[in-house]
């Protein structure tokens, strides 16, 4: 395709909402996780879980909250109800949220919301010397009340019992991605098209985010926009930077569909192309082949990363994490959240299986130069890996089927 040559409206207008028939996670799927949940907290001697507002009260309860300096939250056990806590001014707030439905045990703001999930425990019969496991995002002085009001309890870090059910997702929660990504892709097509010399970042920005919004999401989840020597961060820089020609442009960006997050990089050359620009960008292109292909069933989940990091030590880059190269995993489990386990990097020896998500994006950084990320996401099969977007052809067709 080409790069520029649209105004921007004409590039909205050639958008539209691309939402229709995407569903929530529906209540029975919500409810099978919980049994799922506790079988496992079963098999692992965990006789509850505490669940602070954020992504895993929503995986597991459908509620939706953001977390705060107060608790919210719930406790789920693995015999009996499961009961929401909660400040008692944002009961009724509370319960037009809930999907799961349960008891909502209040406390008003002079009490120890910490005391209360004590109580709560007591009443569900889980007592003293029992295991209760911590929501992993749960604030530090979250955890500190917990752990203060609830002496004789065995705490432990709830992230394995939560990835053990997250990490896997269903085939709703794969469409919802795949619907998300599909959005993300048209919006950065549009984005490409409308590039001209003089174009701020902020522009950029501006315009995908109202691209987004266009294809019916609220907006940009998050945006990166790079252009030159700031591509070579991997996270942007804190300056607005102008297209020139021959910049290498960089983009990343995401949203949201019914909470699950799409998150694709792109990045090409705005008018002449080098030959050094060509270079990077194939050897680019053959590390994120490189790791797809090692995604098989079973494998760990470093050994992909081993995989893009022997293709780019072949083509001259690293050793490792060393620069020119790549400075970082190659590749991160999505979801409700843009980064969440398990990881592709070294060390990570969780087996590839069934439903697995992940990004793959092994960056080449040229410090004082350049950067390359191409960054699209697969997901395993029954049969093996499958992208949920098709990688770049080439420099001068990123958004070309491979």
């Amino acid at each position: 395709m080409t790069i520029g040559g649209k105004t921007k409206q004409a590039a909205l207008d050639a958008l539209s909402d691309m939402t229709a028939g995407a569903q929530p996670i529906q209540l029975p799927e919500h409810r099978a996780r919980i049994e799922r949940v506790r079988a496992f907290m079963a098999e692992q001697g965990i006789a509850a879980l505490y669940l602070n507002a954020g992504s895993n009260l929503t995986y597991f309860t459908g509620t939706k909250w953001n977390p705060s300096e107060r608790m919210v939250g719930a406790v789920l056990p693995a015999r009996g109800d499961l009961v929401y806590i909660a400040p008692a001014f944002e009961e009724n707030t509370i319960r037009n949220f809930m999907l799961v439905e349960g008891d909502i045990a209040c406390w008003d703001e002079h009490e120890q919301p910490a005391v209360l999930l004590r109580a709560v425990l007591e009443r569900l019969g889980v007592d003293a010397g029992a295991t209760l496991a911590i929501d992993e995002s749960t604030p530090l002085f979250l955890f500190d009340a917990i752990r203060a009001a609830t002496p004789g309890y065995v705490l432990q870090n709830a992230h394995p019992v939560c990835s053990h059910c997250r990490a896997r997702k269903s085939d709703a929660e794969i469409a919802l991605i795949q619907r998300a990504m599909d959005m993300t892709m048209a919006v950065h097509v549009a984005a490409a098209s409308i590039l001209y010399e003089g174009i701020t970042t902020s522009e950029v920005e501006e315009f995908i985010h109202l691209a987004h919004r266009k294809v019916g999401a609220s907006g940009s989840y998050f945006c990166i926009v790079l252009f030159g020597e700031a591509s070579s961060y991997p996270h942007g820089v804190n300056y607005v930077q102008t297209l020139k020609p021959g910049d290498t442009v960089l983009i990343d960006t995401g949203c949201k569909v019914h909470n699950y997050i799409s998150d694709i990089t792109r990045t090409y050359a705005f008018g002449e192309l080098s030959e050094r620009q060509r270079v990077v960008w194939n050897a680019e292109k053959a590390a994120q082949r490189a790791a797809f292909e090692a995604a098989q069933l079973g494998v760990p989940c470093e050994d992909v990363d081993k995989a893009a990091r022997r293709s780019l030590e072949a083509n001259g880059f690293g050793p490792g994490y060393k620069l020119p190269g790549l400075p970082h995993r190659t590749g991160h489990g999505i979801g409700l959240d843009i980064h969440e386990g398990p990881y592709l990097v070294g060390g990570e020896r969780r087996p590839l299986e069934p439903g697995m998500c992940f990004s793959n994006e092994p960056m080449i950084v040229v410090p004082g130069e350049f950067g390359i990320r191409l960054e699209d996401h697969f997901y395993m099969t029954t049969t093996g890996p499958k992208w949920f977007t098709q990688p770049a052809a080439s420099l001068e067709n990123p958004f070309a089927a491979a």
